[in-house]
C-alpha cells in the first residue's frame, strides 16, 4: 500500500519545489535587499533539507540543525517586513518543507522504509544440511553469550565450534565434504574470510553471522550486527547475491588490508587489551621526530614510483567519497575493483595539514594523500612487511601482490535483512535527484538496487 504513494509523492515533491524557486525569483527580482538576504537563506535550506534527506547518522543532525537555523532566519525576515510580503515568505517556507518531507518519503531510503522492502538478491530455498562453524573467543565471546550452538540445534543447523588449535580452513573443507550444501562461520572478519576462501573454492554458499568485534563485512551487506541471532534466518528462506573476494599474496580477505602505521599499531601483544593506549604509545614511535616513513614501495594511480609512505590501504572494493581507510562503508562489494588509498605525512607542519584536510571532508586535498581503484597492486621492501589483514596482524614476505576475484563468493542474507550498507543508502545530489525524477515517471523499479549494485529483488 505504501509503495503506490511513492510516486504521487515524488511528483508532488518536483513541483512544490519548483514552484519554490519560482515564485522566489519572482518577489524577489525587484527587491535587491530580499534577494541578497533571502534567496541564500533559502538555498542554505534547500541543501541542508536535501542532505537532511540523503545523509544518515550525525550528517543528517547536523543538516537538519543548519536547515532549521536558515529557515528561522527566512521567518525573521518575514516577520519583520509583515503584510502580503510576510505571508508568502512564510508559504515558500511551507511548500519548501512538505516538499522535502515528500522527497524523503519519495526515495525511502530510511531504514523502515527498506526494511519494508524486499532484501536485494536472488530468492533462494533453505539449505539442505547447513553447517556453521563457531568462534567462541571473537567479540567478547558474543557465540556464547547468544546461544548460538543451542541456536544452531534448534534450527537444524550443524554447529562446529573452533577449539584452540583447530584449522578453520580445514574444518570448512571438512563440513562441505561431509555434505554441507551451505556454510557460515560465526566470528570476525578474520574468520570471515578463512570460511569465505573454501566457499569461494568449492562455490558454496556462505552465511555471514556477526559474531565479531566489529563486524565491517556484516555492516556492508546490510545486515544488522545487532542482530546475531537473526542472522542463521539466511539457512533458511533466504536471498543470495555474489560478492568479490581479494587476495593478498594467495590470502583472502573480505575487508581491507594495511600498512604502515596501522599495521605498526596492532602488532602491539597489548593492542586488544588496551587499543586506545597503545595507539597513543606507538604513534609518537613511529611518526614522530627523527622518524622515516615506512620501507613500502609501489606505484601510483598516475605511473609515479613512491619509496616510502606512512600509510597504504587495499580494500576489497572502495570505500565510500572522501572515506579515510575504512572510516566509513562500502556502497557495492561486487565492481570487481580493489580500492587503494596512500598516505605520506611528513612531519609536524605537514601532518598538521593534513587533519586540517580531514577535518574539513576533502583528504584529497593534502599532496601526500592519494586514492585509486585498480585490480592488481604491489608493494615491494627490503624486509618483511607488517601488514593488518581484516583486523589481524601479520608479517608477510614482499612483494605483496593484491588481486581480486570478481563476483567469485555466494553470499546468501536473510530476508529481513536492509541489504545496503550505510554508503549505498547515501545519496549524492545526482543520483537523488535522478532517483526522485525516475520515481515521478514510474521507472523506479530496481533503482534503489541498481545504487548499491545488487540485483533487484524479484516481483
Amino acid at each position: 500500500m505504501t509503495e503506490r504513494w511513492r510516486r504521487p509523492a515524488a511528483v508532488a515533491a518536483i513541483a512544490l519545489l519548483a514552484l519554490v524557486v519560482l515564485t522566489s525569483l519572482v518577489g524577489f527580482v525587484d527587491d535587491l535587499r530580499r534577494l541578497l538576504i533571502d534567496v541564500p537563506l533559502l538555498l542554505i535550506a534547500l541543501v541542508a533539507a536535501w542532505h537532511a534527506i540523503t545523509r544518515t547518522g550525525v550528517q543528517r543532525l547536523i543538516a537538519i540543525v543548519v536547515c532549521v537555523a536558515a529557515l528561522g532566519g527566512v521567518v525573521a525576515v518575514a516577520l519583520d517586513e509583515g503584510g502580503p510580503t510576510a505571508i508568502g515568505l512564510l508559504a515558500r517556507v511551507a511548500m519548501l518543507l512538505t516538499g522535502v518531507g515528500l522527497a524523503r518519503f519519495a526515495l525511502a531510503r530510511d531504514i523502515r522504509s527498506l526494511r519494508a522492502r524486499a532484501t536485494p538478491g536472488r530468492p533462494v530455498p533453505p539449505a539442505r544440511h547447513g553447517a556453521l562453524l563457531l568462534n567462541l573467543r571473537s567479540g567478547g565471546g558474543k557465540a556464547e553469550r547468544f546461544h548460538l550452538v543451542d541456536e544452531c540445534r534448534r534450527r537444524r543447523i550443524e554447529p562446529i565450534v573452533l577449539r584452540p588449535g583447530d584449522d578453520m580452513l580445514r574444518l570448512a573443507r571438512d563440513a562441505i565434504e561431509n555434505g554441507a550444501d551451505v556454510i557460515g562461520v560465526a566470528g570476525g572478519d578474520g574468520s570471515q574470510a578463512l570460511v569465505a576462501t573454501v566457499a569461494a573454492e568449492t562455490g558454496t554458499p556462505m552465511v555471514v553471522v556477526p559474531a565479531g568485534t566489529r563486524n565491517h563485512l556484516a555492516l556492508d551487506l546490510g545486515l544488522d550486527r545487532e542482530d546475531v541471532v537473526g542472522a542463521l534466518d539466511a539457512f533458511g528462506d533466504a536471498v543470495e547475491r555474489p560478492m568479490d573476494l581479494a587476495s593478498v599474496n594467495g590470502r583472502a580477505f573480505v575487508n581491507n588490508v594495511s600498512l604502515g602505521l596501522y599495521a605498526a599499531i596492532i602488532r602491539s601483544p597489548d593492542y586488544r587489551d588496551a587499543k586506545v593506549e597503545t595507539t597513543l604509545a606507538t604513534v609518537p614511535r613511529v611518526l614522530g621526530p627523527g622518524t622515516q616513513a615506512f620501507d613500502l614501495r609501489f606505484t601510483g594511480p598516475r605511473g609515479e614510483f613512491h619509496e616510502q609512505a606512512d600509510l597504504i590501504q587495499v580494500s576489497n572494493n572502495p570505500y565510500g567519497e572522501r572515506a579515510v581507510g575504512a572510516a566509513g562503508s562500502r556502497p557495492r562489494l561486487d565492481t570487481g575493483r580493489l580500492g587503494v588509498v596512500a598516505l605520506t605525512l611528513g612531519r609536524d607542519r605537514r601532518a598538521r595539514a593534513f587533519l586540517g584536510a580531514l577535518a574539513a571532508g576533502h583528504p584529497e586535498r593534502f599532496d601526500g594523500f592519494s586514492s585509486w581503484t585498480t585490480e592488481t597492486f604491489t608493494v615491494t621492501s627490503d624486509a618483511p612487511i607488517d601488514v593488518g589483514l581484516d583486523g589481524e596482524a601479520v608479517s608477510m614476505e614482499p612483494p605483496l601482490t593484491f588481486t581480486i576475484g570478481e563476483r567469485s563468493l555466494r553470499v546468501r542474507l536473510p530476508t529481513h535483512a536492509i541489504g545496503y550498507s550505510p554508503a549505498a543508502r547515501r545519496l549524492g545530489w545526482r543520483s537523488a535527484g535522478r532517483h526522485l525524477w525516475r520515481t515521478a515517471i514510474g521507472r523506479a523499479g530496481g533503482a534503489v538496487a541498481a545504487e548499491a549494485g545488487t540485483p533487484a529483488p524479484a516481483s
